[in-house]
């Protein structure tokens, strides 16, 4: 060995020589000094020699080489650190030049400002640093402060490639010198977490690579202030920035000291990557998880033993499909739940959309840990809950509506409903009145069909009170509503028969205050469910079974109606939806119409029944008369209901009423709801309400009437005595000068009417006054401008003409002359010539 030293020591001597005067080079001009540092590289590292001989010139050079680090050429200083970085890897002891070196680069690299101004050069400066860290290991413990320095300086250096060099260098120190890198580490953290939101994403992955190794072998009391931007990391646009915050996280659950004192904050973030987008992350979070689960139910399995003994089965109704997490990890979340929670309801609001959907999906995460434990925090979660659901983002809430699912499959119905339906009742935000009812439906979703059984009548009464399910009209209460009946139509199937009134009128109400086609669709599609669930053959059967009880909860608040009481509504669904059904039931619907159809009610509201019942009394053989029961009532409603609001009344709006009644009888005499018995019995009161209707300023109303008129003379005229009839003609003459041309066509029809029921018990002798002025307004009407009418007007002449011909005739034969054109009355002369002689006889001159 000694021979070998001093074979060493003379080779090196040699190469010293033949090097003094390249040494003496440089401190010449920058061209000297440039080639003579290229001309030691090549004598010396470049040369292969031996690694003792390599020691020995690497003594002797180093000082002249670290003064050329601070060489105003940069040429000269990047060779200066490219022999001084060959020396220290190929010399065998190179923690010989540390004294030296440190301080050098310290000064070059530590300052509060920088001294090397080329950034490849500050680059391999680290790269050199990093270099000295690998080979000397331990050697560098009493270089920490320089170390530190250093690092503090790089770690922030503006090249985005000397952050991440100086990252690794951080790591390796850290690996080498655990026990003085520990009181040191903390003033690292700061330049780290400046660092870590550099715009290179290999940079901040390796930033997060450092502040691992930082706060494993720190004091611990740097946690608090990584682990904000460490959350912030995981919603990085780069999968390996996230895949790295996850790994740390996993690792600092698994080996940091002072874990236990951290858990209740590193846990959501690796919870949180169970949830990441892709899949490689998933899998790696998921695995450190079962790791970390593992090695706590390793260190406490005296505390958690009969659990593990006892415990195993997962609980009835666990959700299908999905991995029940093992003890270890289910005890971890549990634990630290309470401290879980407030966090989540904190982040669950946070400005950031990514943040809001990340917490939601982590709720589900902790939710499922927690299994029947969450039940002591449900206050919290559901206030947790009503917030997320009022998010704008489509994520967040369906994220948070599939938490409230897992509660509704842990946390017993009992205790669950009697918060719940609390706040159904009280909506926590006058704003947002709908959200309790949206976790409600998802909660009952995750609930099993043998535990919900006993608690259905609670839930449909509680949805079925006036201030839950006709207090509001938006569109998405009502849609939230429907979710309601829907699922316990799913969950609960047959057994919601004993509940089916109650979701009936849930249902009736939706459909009554939709405003949406589509909404009312769905509601009338779980009307069909609730059918089918109790085996009933049709919806019709179903309000058939319904319909007294149905007609009976309208009629308790009937007294108290408007225009914008919702049960005016509810009763158009109930009487229109059943079809011929409720037709069974009109002795229990007819005293719920006399009641609000009284004049003194509210007018909009008699006038949207009024409408209804004019389109069921038009077909009312398959809908108000289908069992013929409407008959048995009929005189009832057109004396009690109809004829009160056809009395006149000043103002538009009684002018509607009156149009809308009118209607009504109309649908009434058409349909064949009322006997032309029972009409004969009423004529005398229903004539001159119908006859002052002739005269009404509405078109509309008029047309009404005279259709009116001209349907009551067909089914009627022949059985009303002769001087009843002569009531009506005066009046149907004044709409001959009507301005709209369809009621003129309308009051013709009733003329004819008239004049084709005149029977034997018609005396026209008697009667010829009647007839000579009929005949006169009619003849001035046989000259109208208007052909057609001229035509219709021709044809009731010649019906008139078999009733006093003689009297027809002198009466044409006294305006031939004065019309426009005589060819009207020469066609009506000629017809009345052509009658049978016994006609013209039976009337005298």
């Amino acid at each position: 060995m000694a021979a070998m030293a001093a074979g060493d020591e003379h080779a090196a001597a040699g190469v010293l020589r033949g090097l003094a005067r390249h040494l003496n080079c440089l401190n010449e001009d920058k061209s000297t000094r440039k080639r003579a540092l290229e001309q030691i590289k090549r004598e010396t590292v470049d040369k292969g020699l031996s690694g003792g001989v390599l020691q020995e010139v690497f003594s002797a050079l180093l000082k002249p080489l670290l003064k050329c680090l601070s060489d105003p050429i940069e040429r000269c200083r990047e060779t200066a650190i490219a022999v001084i970085a060959e020396f220290i890897r190929c010399v065998p002891k190179p923690e010989e030049s540390l004294p030296y070196l440190m301080p050098c680069l310290a000064q070059r690299l530590g300052e509060s400002e920088i001294l090397e101004p080329a950034e490849e050069l500050r680059l391999s400066a680290v790269e050199m640093l990093t270099l000295t860290v690998e080979v000397c290991g331990k050697h560098l413990a009493p270089y920490v402060n320089e170390m530190i320095n250093i690092l503090q300086r790089t770690i922030v250096d503006p090249f985005p490639d000397v952050k991440r060099e100086s990252c690794k260098c951080t790591v390796k120190f850290a690996e080498c010198v655990p026990e003085h890198f520990y009181m040191q580490a903390e003033s690292l953290v700061k330049p780290l977490m400046q660092t870590v939101t550099h715009q290179h994403s290999r940079v901040r992955g390796s930033v997060i690579e450092a502040t691992r190794v930082v706060i494993q072998h720190g004091t611990g009391k740097n946690v608090d202030d990584v682990l904000s931007h460490l959350a912030q990391r995981l919603f990085d646009d780069s999968p390996q920035v996230r895949k790295a915050v996850t790994a740390v996280v996993g690792d600092w659950l698994l080996h940091m000291r002072d874990r236990y004192s951290y858990f209740h904050k590193l846990i959501p973030l690796l919870l949180s990557s169970i949830s990441d987008e892709i899949p490689e992350i998933r899998l790696l979070a998921a695995d450190l998880w079962r790791q970390v689960g593992a090695q706590w139910e390793e260190e406490n399995e005296d505390d958690i033993k009969d659990k593990m003994d006892f415990l195993l089965a997962p609980p009835p109704f666990y959700p299908p499909g999905v991995e029940r997490p093992g003890l270890g990890c289910r005890e971890l979340v549990v634990r630290n739940l309470g401290r879980l929670v407030p966090a989540i309801a904190h982040d669950v609001t946070d400005w950031l959309v990514p943040t809001r959907v990340r917490t939601s999906q982590l709720l589900s995460v902790l939710l499922l840990h927690a299994e029947d434990h969450s039940t002591q925090h449900l206050q919290p979660l559901l206030a947790t809950l009503y917030r997320a659901c009022t998010d704008t983002e489509r994520d967040v809430v369906s994220n948070s509506l599939a938490a409230a699912k897992l509660l509704g499959t842990f946390v017993p119905p009992a205790v669950f409903l009697k918060l719940l339906l609390d706040h159904v009742t009280t909506p926590y935000s006058s704003s947002h009145p709908w959200i309790p009812l949206m976790v409600l439906a998802a909660v009952l979703g995750g609930c099993s069909r043998p535990l919900l059984k006993p608690h259905l009548e609670q839930i449909a009464n509680t949805l079925t009170r006036h201030d839950v399910c006709q207090e509001y009209q938006q569109v998405i209460y009502l849609e939230q509503l429907l979710a309601c009946v829907d699922v316990l139509l799913r969950q609960c199937e047959s057994d919601c028969g004993s509940v089916s009134l109650q979701l009936l009128q849930v249902l009736v109400t939706v459909q009554s205050l939709s405003t949406e086609t589509n909404l009312s669709e769905k509601a009338l599609e779980s009307v069909q469910c609730l059918c089918k669930v109790q085996g009933l053959d049709s919806v019709m059967e179903l309000y058939r079974q319904h319909m007294v009880q149905l007609l009976a909860w309208l009629s308790a608040s009937v007294n108290t109606w408007s225009s914008y009481s919702p049960q005016r509504l509810q009763l158009h669904i109930i009487v229109v939806q059943p079809g011929p059904v409720i037709g069974e039931f009109v002795s229990q619907l007819m005293p719920l119409l006399q009641i609000c159809l009284q004049p003194d009610k509210d007018p909009e509201m008699r006038l949207s029944i009024f409408t209804m019942l004019a389109k069921l009394l038009l077909d009312a053989g398959n809908t108000l008369d289908s069992k013929g029961h409407f008959r048995e009532e009929s005189e009832k409603f057109l004396c009690d209901v109809l004829l009160p609001n056809l009395v006149w009344h000043a103002g538009r709006i009684a002018a509607a009423i009156r149009t809308s009644a009118l209607s009504c009888l109309l649908a009434l005499l058409h349909g064949g709801a009322i006997t032309p018995g029972q009409l004969l019995c009423l004529e005398e009161k229903l004539r001159p309400q119908v006859l002052s209707a002739l005269d009404e300023d509405s078109q509309m109303g008029r047309l009404f009437a005279c259709r009116s008129v001209s349907t009551i003379l067909k089914l009627i005229g022949n059985s009303l005595h002769p001087d009843a009839l002569n009531k009506f003609y005066p009046e149907l003459l004044k709409r001959l000068d009507d301005s709209s041309e369809e009621v003129r066509g309308v009051a013709l029809q009733a003329i004819g009417h008239w004049l084709s029921n005149l029977t034997k018990d018609y005396d026209p002798e008697l009667c010829a006054p009647h007839l000579q002025l009929l005949f006169q307004q009619l003849l001035l009407h046989l000259d109208d401008p208007d052909a057609s009418v001229q035509d219709r007007v021709l044809e009731i002449l010649k019906k008139g003409s078999l009733v006093h011909p003689a009297l027809l005739k002198r009466e044409v034969e006294a305006v031939r002359d004065k019309q426009r054109s005589p060819h009207y009355c020469d066609q009506l002369l000629q017809h009345i010539s052509s009658l049978p002689a016994e006609t013209t006889a039976d009337c005298p001159e």
